[in-house]
């Protein structure tokens, strides 16, 4: 994610999930890695001049350039790269078909994540808009997406898989959404979603939604310092990565 200023992103990620920081030296730019258990989780970056923060999906490919130009076939925009970033890897941000920004990563010595499926931790990904069909001919197109099926009378929801395995889902908007702009949310795990509630307007943040059960957990949308918007997951015991 870029931010105008870190620290009240910090305060709010380190409060809430237990994240510390870690500053690269001047050749990153002053980019801040952050950690949970001395893990990356997340990464984060000083904006130059004032602009809108979010957090940045980015999907692991072993050719970054192979990949965007695919992407580009398929009807995404390129807004930057590809570009290499020193030894940790190349990468490139895109917009999809439907509007939404995605990153594309092809790892060095930064592979992404080091720990999942705890709390504090990325556990699922998902995009979201008013035209699911095209997400998921873009993405089945890029990767070659398994796709699963998993939509209800009033809800369209499709879970992409690599080898079997889920991998990230795209889902369809409700018809009350109104003009809501597609998006890419990642969901990262709690302990107790109606506990850490409280501690978002605390900490400088907002809720949107939630906590509110789901098949899937119970479920806590918040926005953070900078305005941008992630989802917090209460893992049901059953649950499997």
């Amino acid at each position: 994610m870029v931010v105008t200023e870190l620290a009240p992103t910090q305060r709010f990620y380190g409060g809430l999930l237990g994240w510390q920081f870690v500053v690269g030296g001047p050749e990153t730019g002053g980019y801040v890695t952050a950690t949970l258990d001395g893990c990356a989780v997340a990464g984060l970056a000083v904006a130059d001049v004032p602009s809108p923060a979010g957090w940045c999906v980015y999907l692991a490919t072993d050719d970054v350039s192979a990949s965007t130009a695919r992407a580009v076939e398929a009807g995404a925009t390129v807004l930057m790269g590809p570009t290499t970033e020193l030894d940790l890897g190349r990468r490139a941000v895109l917009i999809d078909p439907t509007g939404a920004t995605v990153g594309l990563w092809e790892s060095g010595r930064q592979t992404g994540w080091e720990v999942t499926d705890v709390p504090g931790a990325f556990v699922w990904a998902e995009q979201m808009s008013h035209d699911p069909a095209a997400a998921r001919r873009f993405y089945t197109a890029l990767f070659g997406y398994e796709q699963q099926d998993m939509s209800a009378p009033d809800f369209t929801y499709t879970s992409l898989g690599i080898g079997g395995s889920p991998a990230a889902g795209v889902g369809g908007y409700g018809p009350g959404a109104g003009d809501v702009p597609a998006a890419w949310t990642w969901y990262v795990a709690v302990e107790d979603a109606d506990a850490i509630a409280p501690l978002v307007a605390h900490l400088g943040g907002e809720v949107v939604s939630g906590p509110e059960d789901t098949p899937y957990g119970r479920v806590l949308l918040v926005r953070g310092p900078a305005g941008e918007v992630l989802a917090l997951v209460e893992q049901p015991d059953d649950a499997t990565a």
